[in-house]
């Protein structure tokens, strides 16, 4: 595909934003219907989360073998047939009268949709000339990076007004647009129908990322190693992905190129890939809870709160996007990384009565830096990279990004609870009827600990300050994480210099 030549460019691009927003709302936006799901499907609690979990497995999965798919088949019939799949299978998500034919669905959808992002990045790669990808990558970013964030909100505001069907009903007639978009005015591109799948390689990642993912997803519910499921699960995985990785440096033709890693800027930028991936993912998943059972807030509310983070993000890409194609996109990456970190650092001294203000601002700059970061970062990571290679890169930045949110969101749950026991056990052991502080009346009236209501009542009091403090810790290690990301920037080569600047309108041309 000429990258000079595409006809019909900024339709392209709206389909393939659309696209990669679906995708990417859809790994968020059920979670708020889950408890309406469970009424209507007469499923547990524990049930209902396979939702979720068979969604993230099957779209984990199936991510890796996009670039032999795109080889095989060309990439616009597997864009169309992603795009459709995933439409059809989000329409039969919403009218699923059982469980069993929820997770069927869900397991179909996140099959077709594992495409969609790494197909939609390679596209608009492809389609626009290497002065104009800063722009490009600026658009195609806000659905991934912003979709996640809104998804909470969208779901809460259509299942608190219509019904939880429609959070999967709304995929439809975007869906239909997108459709009809890619498969009018998508070209073929190439295709190699000689080419033979890597089966074995393919069995041994399946086989380590789903297990991956399922003690990931499970392990908070389950006690994580004192279940024997997860311990199987856990063996599983390492199994898998070793074979993997023994596979990939010996055999013939793997359907991963083990080419791709001997890229520096690549190789980095999964690293750091994977790091935004635990922090965007995070964040959101500790911000959530902490709003709602620390601070009061309402469902609607906290997710509100919650949005100018979207904002910062969407506005940072574009300015990311411009400013990646006339400094050293690395620059402007340490610039995003310092103000995350310092966001995160902020978010440690935070108690539940931080003001609005605080609270708007952190999150509005705490969106800049991720922007900063997602933008540049893509284009450093493929700018040497050879152009065959690029649906694969794609496939595999977007699979490092799935595999740091499963993995971010796990680690933060399970050390939020580990760090809420032992701040509870060090506070507990200088509760007594004997500390003087418990002398004042107004305490003595509400806290005693000699009588039930009152050991009760400073039981809660003490738990919810453990909380305060499990949290500033969560926010500690991910303000580490992020900090760690610096470590990376020295391994990655300045692109080439675009051969003439980016027009100020050039990314919708």
């Amino acid at each position: 595909m000429s990258e000079q030549t595409v006809p019909h460019r900024g339709i392209i691009t709206v389909c393939a934003m659309v696209a990669t927003l679906m995708q990417a709302l859809d790994g968020t936006i059920a979670n708020v219907a889950l408890p309406y799901m469970q009424g209507g499907l007469a499923a547990t609690s524990d049930q209902i989360t396979w939702v979720l979990t068979s969604y993230i497995t099957a779209a984990a999965i199936l991510t890796a073998p996009v670039g032999f798919l795109v080889t095989r088949f060309g990439r616009r019939a597997v864009f169309v047939a992603s795009v459709g799949g995933f439409t059809l299978a989000s329409v039969a998500c919403g009218a699923a009268q059982s469980l069993e034919q929820m997770v069927l669905f869900r397991l179909l959808q996140g099959a077709f949709g594992a495409a969609l992002v790494p197909l939609s990045q390679s596209t608009m790669l492809d389609i626009y000339p290497p002065e104009q990808r800063g722009s490009a990558m600026a658009i195609w970013g806000m659905g991934v990076m912003v979709g996640p964030i809104l998804g909470p909100t969208l779901g809460g505001y259509l299942t608190e007004n219509l019904n939880w069907r429609w959070v999967f009903y709304v995929n439809l007639p975007f869906g239909l647009l997108a459709l009809l978009g890619l498969l009018f005015f998508l070209p073929k591109g190439e295709q190699q129908s000689g080419r033979r799948f890597d089966w074995l390689g393919f069995g041994v990642l399946a086989l380590g990322v789903g297990a991956l993912q399922i003690m990931l997803d499970r392990g908070e519910l389950l006690n994580w190693f004192g279940s024997t499921e997860i311990i199987v699960e856990a063996v599983l995985a390492g199994l898998g992905l070793y074979l993997f990785l023994v596979h990939m440096a010996t055999a013939e033709r793997p359907f991963i190129p083990p080419r791709i890693f001997r890229n520096r800027n690549f190789a980095a930028g999964l690293g750091i890939m994977f790091a935004v991936g635990v922090i965007l993912f995070a964040t959101s998943a500790l911000l959530a809870p902490y709003l709602q059972t620390l601070g009061n807030y309402p469902v609607f509310t906290a997710g509100l709160a919650m949005a100018p983070r979207g904002l910062g993000t969407m506005a940072a890409m574009f300015i990311a996007g411009r400013l990646a194609s006339r400094v050293d996109p690395r620059k402007v990456m340490a610039f995003g990384v310092l103000v995350l970190a310092w966001t995160l650092w902020d978010m440690t001294g935070w108690t539940p009565d931080v003001s609005m203000t605080t609270l708007v601002t952190t999150t509005i700059l705490q969106g800049v830096g991720l922007g900063f970061v997602f933008i540049p970062l893509n284009l450093v990571a493929f700018a040497t990279l050879d152009p065959a290679l690029r649906t694969d890169g794609a496939s595999l930045i977007s699979l490092l990004r799935n595999l740091g949110s499963a993995i971010g969101i796990s680690a933060m749950a399970a050390m939020l609870t580990r760090n809420t026991q032992i701040a509870h056990a060090d506070m507990a052991m200088h509760i007594s009827p004997l500390n003087r502080v418990f002398d004042y009346p107004a305490i003595h009236h509400w806290w005693n600990p000699a009588t039930i209501p009152g050991a009760s009542l400073l039981n809660q009091e003490v738990t919810r300050q453990a909380s305060i403090i499990a949290y500033m810790n969560d926010f500690w290690l991910l303000m580490v994480l992020a900090l760690g990301m610096l470590a990376l920037l020295p391994l990655m080569k300045r692109p080439p210099k675009a051969a003439a600047p980016d027009p100020a309108h050039a990314a919708m041309d």
